[in-house]
């Protein structure tokens, strides 16, 4: 009996608050309107903010660096201010897996991808990679190397650079009957006009390393690379 009573006052109790819990947890129309309200302008900020940001990747050379931000000037000679974060992943050449941002040098080149911020025109990096852009040399061969393997090409500015020719090197012709072909370091010949791509030897500026080479043998060379020509074959 005692027990019955028990569940009869808990049924009644029940019955009494849950009108009021409810009306508690209902939100009034003001308040659905405040939240809708709300949830529109999140959205809208959201927005926003994604029409302010995009995808964006560079190539320059570092002009300075700190701790959190590059510096760049790339290569339509524009300065870029990149910043970098935890999230930040960095790669040089050698792949070390050691490489970071205390790592950079001014004048070093790198490659940068991340979310461009139109409103700042600032960069947030999520990838720099150090990068080796290839160099172009043309001028006039000045002399070659039969044993070595490599030809003195002078330049329109008075310098003279070694391009050496490896295993991997290509080298084309280009004449007016044979268009552009395939050609060979024994088809070069002395002051023949020439364009040579690689990258520069780390512990010789003077020297390239030839990925490509291409020859002109009908095309004359510039008067400025002419004089340097007559100067070294004197």
């Amino acid at each position: 009996m005692k027990k019955n009573i028990l569940i009869l006052l808990f049924i009644l109790s029940f019955l009494f608050l849950a009108p009021s819990v409810h009306a508690q947890a209902s939100p009034s129309p003001e308040d659905d309107a405040t939240m809708r309200d709300q949830l529109i302008t999140n959205i809208a900020s959201r927005v926003a903010q994604l029409k302010l940001v995009e995808k964006r990747g560079i190539i320059g050379t570092v002009s300075d660096v700190t701790n959190t931000t590059l510096t760049i000037t790339d290569t339509q000679n524009n300065t870029r201010f990149v910043d970098v974060d935890e999230l930040t992943k960095f790669s040089d050449l050698s792949d070390t897996g050691s490489f970071g941002i205390s790592d950079i040098t001014n004048g070093m080149t790198v490659g940068v991808l991340g979310l461009y911020n139109k409103d700042s025109r600032r960069i947030l990096a999520r990838f720099v990679d150090e990068l080796s852009l290839p160099v172009i040399i043309h001028g006039g061969v000045s002399s070659i190397n039969n044993i070595n393997y490599n030809i003195n090409v002078a330049t329109e500015d008075g310098k003279q650079i070694t391009v050496e020719v490896e295993n991997l090197t290509r080298t084309y012709s280009y004449t007016q009957s044979t268009d552009y072909i395939k050609s060979g370091f024994s088809k070069i010949k002395d002051n023949y006009n020439v364009i040579a791509i690689g990258s520069l030897d780390k512990k010789n500026s003077n020297s390239l390393i030839a990925t490509t080479i291409i020859i002109f043998p009908e095309i004359p060379s510039s008067p400025k690379v002419n004089s340097a020509l007559e100067k070294v074959q004197k």
